[in-house]
């Protein structure tokens, strides 16, 4: 299975698609321009030059076509041109969405949120790709760049998804829990995304509060 992570050569992308190729996943990094994206995984086979990374770069429509899995990590301010621009490869496929609405994309602050029309991040992707039979997940909005750039330690975090479709989000909780140290939990419809990603501007604000990068969340007490 190919995941193709769209706007992968920003820290949270390539954070994600070097700890799942690490995993043995077999990774596409997308970018608006292909030539970004190659020069990234070059750079970053290079700096992981221990491990055998089956990464390629590709621009975001090529990623978008050959992925079977397709990981959406783009600023706010991006996300619906991004979205616009691969739905026509999304069809029946599932769509993980880590856009969180930070103000930052207003030229606010970055533990701030922006309310969103459609209600939250991923919702408004489920929008976007309404009529495709693409499966939008919310995923990965509660992980730290820090975490994940900080390889090859352990992520110690859990990773909140929502979604509508139960079969795929036992599909993306076998891709995430491919990452050591991480434990997906799953917490419903997809409009549980709005809480979800209400919860990183509180997690940014306690990291520059307490002069840390790896403030996370971990759910106790619950059987799963």
């Amino acid at each position: 299975m190919k995941v193709s992570v769209i706007g992968g050569t920003g820290p949270q992308g390539l954070g994600i698609a070097e700890r799942l190729a690490i995993a043995g996943v077999e990774v596409i990094v997308g970018s608006r321009k292909e030539e970004k994206a190659l020069d990234v995984v070059a750079k970053a086979k290079e700096e992981l030059a221990d491990y055998d990374l089956n990464m390629v770069g590709m621009a975001n429509e090529d990623a978008a076509k050959a992925g079977d899995v397709l990981i959406l990590t783009v600023p706010l301010a991006a996300q619906k041109p991004t979205v616009e621009g691969i739905k026509e490869f999304c069809t029946d496929k599932i769509v993980m969405d880590a856009t969180v609405p930070l103000e930052t994309a207003i030229g606010g602050k970055p533990f701030r949120f922006v309310d969103l029309m459609e209600g939250s991040a991923a919702e408004r992707t489920a929008k976007i790709l309404e009529g495709t039979g693409a499966k939008v997940i919310c995923a990965f909005c509660n992980i730290s760049n820090s975490h994940l750039s900080n390889i090859p330690e352990e992520i110690d975090c859990d990773c909140l998804i929502a979604g509508d479709d139960k079969e795929a989000k036992e599909i993306a909780a076998e891709i995430i829990d491919k990452i050591p140290g991480i434990k997906t939990i799953d917490c419903g419809i997809l409009e549980k995304a709005r809480i979800i990603e209400k919860i990183t501007p509180l997690l940014i604000g306690l990291n520059i509060k307490y002069k840390s990068h790896y403030g996370g969340l971990r759910i106790t007490g619950i059987k799963f």
